[in-house]
């Protein structure tokens, strides 16, 4: 069985949808097909709520959101953000997915991986993403490649950085009057970021209300750069958020006065979220949709800079608590829950599984499926909490054993930042019932506990980047109707290792090429001197074009026959012995297909 949407294949080979996921005994009272609103900020730490413990942070709507959810008290994620979000979309480990980093190419999803807005969409569901994406931005990895109906996005891992080339040039402005990609185009849009999804968001809400509808509204704050309306910076000019705590208790950071800035501009930023927020649950109830919709929220990580963060360790791309626990609520009110807390350890690759079970539609079959079904632990003394292992990882470029790596099984985890040579001292094991802030490392009294879990460590490992979407990494598909022009950008080139705003650097994109003709643009990031060369590797050959007509920023290959190929595009500016990478790199198939 085949089916096709706007170019992709939904039932590969092997795909077929399976049984229902863990609905056997599901109450009456769950509406057969509920809608789903998925919210999840960028960058809030765990303790960026006031509901959390922080007495500065003014967040009425989440407080009153957590007070109506079931709250997962131990729920955790990748250390940074586009394994998170991979991990959440497919209920895969992030590796599985072909993710591997946040840039450096590492940030394309397979297109072979079944996102929850396919499994939705092919039960009927209409389908929206508003926000941030950062899991491919060409085809067939962008949202409306992977069963998106309707799609509002940045592009890249943020506004303002050197991949999403719309906003990077605003520099200081990036968050105001941006640019966006709607439906894959370039569309201009007024106001502030935060302001303009959540809008967009509620306008989708509002034309599906009759439908079911999937709503994943991913800001992309409060994620640097720190720019936020001023009316909302007013509000915390003046505090000191080092300050007002009490508990000796709860470990606190030291602050720098830079940090103490960042902490009030963070938290207007969270505060104009929480406005908006607001805005949407109101429109839900006035539409009076309460009762069958679905209501997430989460965060993708630990916060980047120091401040409160509930005493837990380290921040964002760290492996300790600080980096991967974060809130995850649900309101739904036909659960007959609300306002409670439970404990089982939970994690985003768990977030597919569950949604399947909530909204009674099947997981597709064929798919390694990492993550569990949680609605179980939510029915009252249905199923207890067992000791299930997670695993943990984050270094730049591609996973390093032993580096930044954690294992987590139970009450207990290891955790190593060392190397390939490590040994056994460099392994520390946290008992976190006992020891949440992961203070006392039991190690060399329980060395039989760390011979075992690193045991259980390199297995995980192995298995995990043996993963043939990580051995054969995802390619941008060139000259495909889907998608003419494509603009390759510095988020998804590879080469280098840090492979950013660089002029004189090494990257590369990788590419599957359609047979034709196509003019080639090159964007340099400053322009070029006259008498140099631009040159660009394709595969086994090399296309080479002379620049006679003076200093410029673009340059242009007209009428270019390309064959068909999967290669490494590898473009340069040669010049005085410097090799230039461009800082985008424009393709558009001009011969009929």
């Amino acid at each position: 069985m085949r089916i096709e949407y706007k170019g992709k294949i939904l039932l590969k080979t092997g795909f077929l949808f399976a049984g229902l996921s863990g609905i056997t005994g599901m109450s009456d009272q769950l509406q057969p097909k509920p809608n789903i609103i998925f919210i999840i900020t960028d960058d809030q730490g765990y303790g960026d709520i006031g509901f959390n413990g922080n007495p500065h942070v003014r967040t009425p709507v989440l407080d009153n959101l957590a007070r109506q959810s079931i709250r997962f008290s131990n729920f955790y994620v990748c250390p940074v953000s586009a394994p998170t979000r991979a991990s959440l979309m497919t209920g895969r480990y992030s590796l599985r997915t072909g993710i591997r980093d946040t840039y450096n190419g590492g940030a394309m999803m397979a297109s072979s991986e079944v996102t929850i807005a396919e499994m939705l969409k092919e039960a009927g569901y209409v389908t929206g993403i508003f926000g941030k994406w950062h899991l491919g931005d060409n085809y067939p990895m962008r949202p409306c490649d992977q069963g998106f109906d309707e799609s509002l996005v940045h592009l890249s891992g943020g506004m303002g950085q050197p991949g999403d080339i719309t906003t990077w040039p605003r520099n200081d402005s990036s968050y105001f009057d941006p640019v966006l990609w709607h439906n894959g185009k370039k569309q201009k849009y007024n106001g502030y970021c935060s302001d303009i999804f959540a809008t967009e968001a509620i306008r989708f809400i509002e034309t599906n209300k009759s439908h079911p509808f999937f709503c994943y509204l991913a800001f992309n704050a409060p994620h640097t750069p720190l720019q936020v309306p001023e009316e909302y910076y007013n509000i915390y000019k003046d505090i000191d958020p080092s300050t007002g705590f009490g508990n000796n208790e709860i470990p606190f950071p030291q602050m720098s006065e830079k940090d103490k800035e960042d902490a009030r501009r963070v938290y207007a930023m969270v505060t104009n979220i929480d406005d908006n927020i607001g805005k949407l649950l109101k429109k839900l109830e006035e539409l009076k949709l309460n009762e069958k919709t679905i209501v997430i929220f989460m965060s993708d990580n630990g916060p980047q800079q120091r401040r409160f963060n509930a005493g837990m360790r380290d921040l964002k791309s760290s492996v300790y608590r600080g980096g991967i626990r974060v809130p995850f609520w649900l309101r739904y009110p036909a659960l007959g829950k609300s306002n409670t807390d439970i404990d089982v350890t939970a994690a985003a690759i768990d977030i597919l599984p569950t949604i399947s079970s909530l909204c009674n539609v099947k997981l597709p079959a064929g798919v390694e499926i990492d993550g569990i079904d949680l609605l179980p632990y939510v029915r009252r003394g249905e199923k207890k909490p067992e000791e299930r292992t997670l695993f943990f990882y984050w270094t730049r470029h591609s996973p390093e054993l032993y580096t930044n790596i954690a294992i987590q099984k139970g009450r207990y985890k290891l955790v190593c930042n060392a190397g390939i040579d490590a040994k056994p001292d460099n392994f520390e094991l946290y008992d976190i019932i006992n020891d949440p802030f992961e203070q006392k490392n039991l190690s060399r009294e329980m060395k039989e506990k760390v011979t075992l879990m690193r045991k259980s460590l390199d297995s995980v490992f192995i298995d995990l980047v043996s993963s043939e979407n990580l051995i054969n990494r995802p390619r941008i598909e060139i000259g495909a109707s889907y998608e003419n022009p494509v603009i390759l950008n510095r988020n998804d080139a590879d080469g280098q290792w840090g492979v950013w705003a660089q002029e004189e650097i090494f990257g590369f994109w990788r590419v599957k090429i359609n047979e034709g003709r196509y003019n080639i643009r090159f964007k340099f990031i400053k322009p070029v001197p006259a008498g140099g060369r631009m040159m660009v590797e394709v595969g086994s050959f090399i296309i080479r074009i002379d620049n006679g007509s003076g200093e410029t920023d673009m340059i242009e290959m007209k009428n270019v026959y390309l064959p068909l190929l999967e290669c490494d595009l590898v473009p340069f500016y040669l010049t005085g012995g410097k090799r230039i990478l461009p800082f985008y790199v424009e393709l558009e198939r001009v011969d009929e297909e």
